[in-house]
């Protein structure tokens, strides 16, 4: 595994991948690699959204849901330094943590300035 992959599961409807400074609103959940779920919007049944390229998230999203369309659902996998690095994100994510993301975009909002 290099430090980050990413494989499409189902092709997006959408047309255009959303820009940096775009409000990208996403469905995840994530797993360590053991298979042990730490996290999920699904279950909360609350979307999340951030803006793209900003640092406001992991930089294995930052980079991979810049590729993503609307509708698109691609699994991730990132080692540690395009996650929580060494020191991890306890108590849920132990340090040196390899992840695995499922994530599908739900909507991107163009943001002019």
């Amino acid at each position: 595994l290099s430090v980050f992959s990413q494989v499409v599961k189902r092709e997006g409807t959408g047309t255009e991948s959303p820009m940096i400074g775009d409000k990208v609103t996403v469905h995840y959940t994530g797993w360590l690699l053991d298979g042990t779920k730490f996290d999920s919007s699904l279950d909360r049944r609350d979307k999340f959204s951030f803006d793209l390229g900003k640092g406001e998230v992991i930089k294995a999203w930052d980079i991979a849901v810049a590729t993503m369309k609307v509708g698109e659902i691609c699994q991730i996998t990132c080692k540690p330094e395009y996650a929580y690095g060494l020191a991890g994100s306890p108590p849920k994510i132990p340090p040196n943590a390899t992840l695995i993301f499922e994530v599908s975009e739900i909507q991107s909002l163009k943001l002019y300035n």
